[in-house]
């Protein structure tokens, strides 16, 4: 009866560490971006995997386009971060095929994950909806190749917020050369009567 028992848990732990997480990553991995597949670590070597962004700056509301180039891949968890914080930045406009949203952050569209584990690829376009921040932002993704293959931290370049302050510099500065004419026209005029008369 014992060695029966003892048969079942051992037969359920297999299973526990055979399932993983194939419909997504669970929302316990918002933070640390590790896909708790039971007993295997991520690999150690340099990811063949890298983030693309069709911007290399962004503004609040102007969506981004992120892609992953490398291998075709099954499982995915995809954020927007800046720098010193875990948390998901921003939100994920619809998601592409075999993906969904993971609420992370509170924020119910704040990541997206696999739905399945059918081949995902370069093709794959996920879209980002900046929020209004003015700290530099980049992304931040786990890539698995398979259940039990996949790298943590595969990160995008940064990316700076578009910045208006140019137009509003030169505006002011036109505004200060505007309100100084009639002060330059004043002493040239001085000047040239003065050198008449002298």
């Amino acid at each position: 009866m014992k060695m029966m028992l003892l048969l079942h848990f051992v037969i359920l732990q297999v299973f526990y560490v055979v399932e993983g997480y194939p419909n997504g990553a669970p929302t316990g991995a918002c933070e640390d971006m590790i896909p708790r597949h039971m007993g295997v670590l991520p690999q150690p070597s340099p990811s063949p995997y890298s983030l693309l962004t069709d911007s290399r700056t962004f503004e609040a509301g102007k969506p981004i386009t992120v892609t992953i180039k490398g291998p075709d891949y099954r499982g995915v968890l995809l954020e927007a971060r800046t720098d010193g914080s875990t948390n998901a930045l921003g939100s994920w406009s619809l998601p592409p095929p075999d993906t969904k949203f993971l609420q992370c952050t509170g924020n119910p569209q704040g990541a997206v994950t696999h739905a399945n584990t059918n081949l995902k690829g370069n093709s794959t376009v996920y879209n980002w909806i900046p929020p209004s921040v003015t700290s530099p932002v980049y992304f931040v993704a786990t890539v698995a190749e398979q259940r039990t293959v996949f790298w943590l931290n595969v990160r995008s370049a940064t990316l700076t917020r578009g910045s208006t302050a140019g137009i509003g510099l030169a505006t002011d500065a036109g505004a200060t050369t505007a309100e100084m004419k009639p002060f330059l026209v004043f002493a040239t005029t001085c000047f040239l009567v003065l050198q008449l008369l002298g």
